[in-house]
């Protein structure tokens, strides 16, 4: 019976779904079949629920020592790589920061991730590193989100930042669900390392949204059952509200409105 595996080629990457109708366990090693040819992953969790046509591709075999060994090879030249790309990026003065380095399995593909402000021409830079490991690279623009999540850190609540820890896919995040919370519209107090909005303020959007409904905004005038007031304070999560009433606040159910 065929079965959906999530896996990650890297600790903390992102998780994929393969399929393969053999039985596999959890953190077992697996050759996968990708766009980019056979790639060594890590199953991170069974019997994911996915709808088979969204054209998933399968899991070959179970790696072997001979596989394991392969990919601590590819890692150490993958690490080599990087050293020399940075060295060239600095002889051609080239505005780019390079983060990592990663071989594809079988190594027909050398990739580099790099941060830049402005768009990059690593046309030469990539007719050198070709020259030397006469494989294929690729150079990808990442943005800053990414950057933190390959570096990692202590976010503003003095945890290790969730992009680094748990969160396998980087989702987006608007300004709307940090007014949806009543939030201070501070860079400081909205913004993580990455300078991009905390990930963190789509926990509980989905939440405070639901709350929102048929909630009054500040400054309107409402009628409530000790006369007419001016909202001056909102509390979305037990939906209530305070206003203004003769100098005095007070507070009310939004329901009971």
């Amino acid at each position: 019976m065929t079965k959906i595996y999530a896996v990650c080629f890297k600790d903390g990457g992102k998780s994929y779904y393969f399929k393969s109708n053999l039985e596999h366990e959890l953190d077992q090693y697996v050759i996968v079949d990708t766009e980019k040819g056979e790639q060594f992953a890590k199953i991170v969790a069974l019997n994911i629920e996915k709808n088979l046509k969204d054209n998933v591709k399968e899991i070959i075999r179970i790696a072997t020592d001979a596989d394991y060994e392969q990919h601590l090879k590819n890692l150490k030249d993958a690490d080599k790589a990087l050293k020399n790309c940075m060295r060239i990026v600095k002889e051609l003065e080239l505005e780019m920061n390079v983060l990592n380095a990663q071989f594809t399995f079988e190594r027909t593909q050398l990739i580099f991730n790099f941060l830049a402000d402005e768009r990059i021409d690593f046309r030469e830079l990539a007719k050198r590193l070709a020259a030397i490991y006469h494989t294929r690279i690729e150079l990808r623009q990442i943005g800053a989100r990414d950057k933190a999540k390959e570096v990692g850190g202590i976010g503003i609540c003095g945890n290790q930042l969730c992009c680094g820890r748990f969160l396998k896919q980087l989702e987006t995040v608007t300004m709307n669900m940090a007014k949806n919370q009543n939030l201070a519209l501070t860079p400081s107090k909205i913004n993580g390392c990455c300078g991009r909005l905390l990930c963190c303020l789509a926990y509980e959007d989905e939440q405070y949204t639901e709350n929102c409904k048929n909630m009054p905004s500040i400054g309107t005038v409402i009628k409530t059952p000790k006369g007419e007031g001016e909202v001056v304070e909102l509390n979305v999560l037990e939906r209530k509200v305070k206003a203004m009433i003769d100098g005095q606040k007070e507070e009310f159910l939004v329901d009971e409105l």
